[in-house]
């Protein structure tokens, strides 16, 4: 980790794709629940933000994707993804409190389609500490756009997975670490400058 430390009022941890559509399809989903659980409760009380990401469509978003955009393309034509559907909100292992960030996506990244950016930057933020699945999506979107963006990012190693665990592991050690600090769920407290 090097000497990373960061300071709780400009720090955020974001609770990426925790929805049970996108965990249902994991083997460790019950794991990735009970870290980002922990790192939640972590954050919390060194008193950083957390925000919550979640994919979910809204029925005028279907007719805003294009036939250009493969990865949605199928969603829109589906009607899947539903924001009225359950299985799209955020799951209740690790829900969001009053006052937290929470913001809806129709693509990929976390930033994509949401004023995530301008409500991180209202509250002073600098550092984002990331939680989410699938690490060859929502992770990787963010990380790049995130670090374009100036942002000091960190992963949570223990907090994200993919279905492909070879894509994982290949992020997780060749790409992410020349833009993101890596670090675990029993970690991070000790980040924390003056917590």
């Amino acid at each position: 980790m090097g000497d990373l430390t960061l300071k709780p009022a400009r720090s955020a941890l974001l609770v990426m794709d925790f929805q049970p559509v996108v965990l249902n399809g994991l083997s460790q989903a019950v794991d990735l629940l009970k870290s980002a659980g922990k790192a939640v409760e972590t954050v919390r009380k060194c008193n950083g933000a957390i925000g919550y990401v979640r994919v979910a469509f809204e029925p005028a978003d279907y007719a805003a994707v294009p036939q250009a955009n493969k990865a949605f393309t199928a969603v829109a034509a589906a009607h899947a993804l539903s924001a009225a559907q359950q299985d799209t909100t955020i799951h209740p292992d690790v829900a969001p409190r009053a006052g937290d960030i929470v913001v809806r996506k129709t693509r990929v990244g976390a930033f994509s389609t949401t004023d995530l950016h301008v409500q991180l930057k209202a509250r002073g933020i600098d550092a984002l500490i990331l939680a989410g699945v699938h690490t060859s999506g929502v992770i990787l979107s963010t990380v790049r756009e995130a670090a374009d963006r100036d942002y000091r990012v960190v992963i949570i190693e223990d907090c994200v997975a993919d279905p492909d665990p070879e894509v994982h592991d290949l992020l997780m050690r060749k790409i992410f670490p020349r833009q993101a600090f890596i670090t675990t769920t029993d970690e991070l407290e000790h980040l924390f400058a003056d917590a």
